[in-house]
């Protein structure tokens, strides 16, 4: 019988890995397919920023809800009616590509609507990701999502580009066929979580998540570390400026060095994956980031091609050092019932970082110049490190992932 159970907690795990690789897939290809109709409707550079602010939006603002919702209800159900959804509302777009009436706002207003839906896939999964796989297997499930997202990030936009060859309806029909089929393989899942009692939603229910975070120093610090880090070290939003006037490259070389950081994240989360980390977790975390600080300094500095491509896998190497560690402090720390919550706030402080990350980039660029804002923004990641190690002590001393147990909470519901 425990082979049974091993057996099946594996398969689990699989299907869910498999589901999320085509969901990130999906969005990647969707990103390029809309990016480029977009621009080729309206020739606005503006509008590619509405895209982006409408991606980001109902993410931003559904983030307590959402929390509240996967604590609630079967965490698998809402993966696989999120992403069956999301392949309704994209086959609205091939369909109107293929009517010839999908304009700009169209494109934006089905954007919303998926983003909307999107915003509660992957708090969802990250939730139901410890009731799948045991305690000791873990950061190893962690490790091989960060690949999965690695993969999806080195692959999709080339298969969205080659796809668009034949017009963007071709993409978004590849794209909705591939979400269903991922879909169906969160309904095939049999385990998941204890669910809550559900009591009447309040304020102190929706920000349930924001306070337990706050009220553990060790997790506060790993997630406002992650935030800092990627906040100011956004080396990668520069690239277009690099690429063109001080590599003095063409667009593949732009787009070598826009695969650069994923090569690295890609190539460190499968050694994770075989090789979890052991003693001084907390430690690494510290010294992930600070090599991630001096990697955005020397990308910040190099004139040569093949040394700024090093230094951007080095730094997407470093990058998934943090990730993994902070993915697994969260979800093993964290109660069950309180999973939904915490992991939607985690969520928010990621996109957050990424969002503000390049408009701190490009402001820092437009009042101090190109080289100097991206190094500035090494330093401050360096300095940044080194504060929180004197802030938060608690992250420092934590010794191994698998020692980590949930720890109760006042904001704990009753069951």
């Amino acid at each position: 019988m425990p082979r049974e159970d091993s057996l099946r907690e594996k398969l689990d795990f699989w299907r869910i890995l498999s589901a999320r690789a085509l969901s990130m897939f999906c969005y990647q290809m969707l990103s390029v397919a809309v990016g480029w109709q977009v621009y080729s409707l309206t020739g606005e550079v503006f509008d590619l920023g509405l895209v982006g602010l409408a991606q980001f939006l109902p993410m931003f603002l559904l983030t307590l809800l959402v929390g509240q919702v996967a604590d609630w209800y079967d965490r698998r159900v809402i993966v696989a009616l999120a992403q069956a959804l999301q392949a309704m509302g994209v086959l609205l777009l091939a369909w109107g590509s293929v009517g010839g009436w999908l304009d700009l706002y169209h494109i934006l207003g089905i954007l919303l609507l998926l983003s909307s839906v999107r915003a509660f896939e992957g708090p969802s999964i990250q939730a139901l990701l410890p009731n799948l796989v045991s305690k000791e297997f873990f950061p190893k499930a962690v490790a091989w999502m960060a690949s999965c997202t690695q993969s999806a990030v080195i692959i999709g936009p080339a298969l969205g580009g080659v796809l668009y060859v034949w017009g963007a309806q071709s993409v978004y029909g590849t794209v909705s066929a591939l979400m269903v089929v991922a879909s169906l393989l969160v309904v095939g899942v049999r385990r998941t979580h204890e669910i809550a009692s559900r009591q009447k939603m309040s304020k102190e229910s929706l920000l349930a998540g924001i306070a337990f975070i706050r009220s553990r120093p060790a997790m506060m610090g790993a997630i406002s570390l992650d935030l800092f880090a990627v906040l100011l070290g956004g080396a990668t939003a520069m690239l277009p400026v690099y690429a063109k006037d001080i590599l003095e490259t063409d667009t593949v070389g732009l787009g070598l060095l826009r695969a650069a950081p994923a090569i690295g994240a890609l190539l460190v989360s499968l050694y994770l994956a075989r090789f979890p980390l052991q003693g001084g977790v907390g430690r690494k975390m510290f010294r992930a980031v600070m090599i991630f600080g001096l990697a955005t300094i020397g990308f910040a500095l190099s004139t040569h091609f093949w040394l700024s491509m090093g230094m951007l896998v080095v730094l997407g190497g470093s990058d998934v050092v943090s990730v993994v560690i902070r993915s697994s402090l969260v979800q093993l720390s964290t109660p069950d019932e309180m999973r939904g919550r915490v992991s939607a706030v985690n969520s928010m402080f990621i996109g957050a970082s990424n969002q503000l990350g390049e408009f701190e980039s490009g402001m820092a660029a437009a009042l101090l110049g190109v080289v100097p804002s991206v190094v500035l923004g090494g330093v401050g990641t360096i300095l940044v490190a080194l504060w929180w190690m004197r802030l938060f002590p608690e992250l420092s001393r934590i010794e191994r992932l698998k020692d980590l147990e949930p720890t109760p909470s006042s904001l704990t519901p009753p069951r």
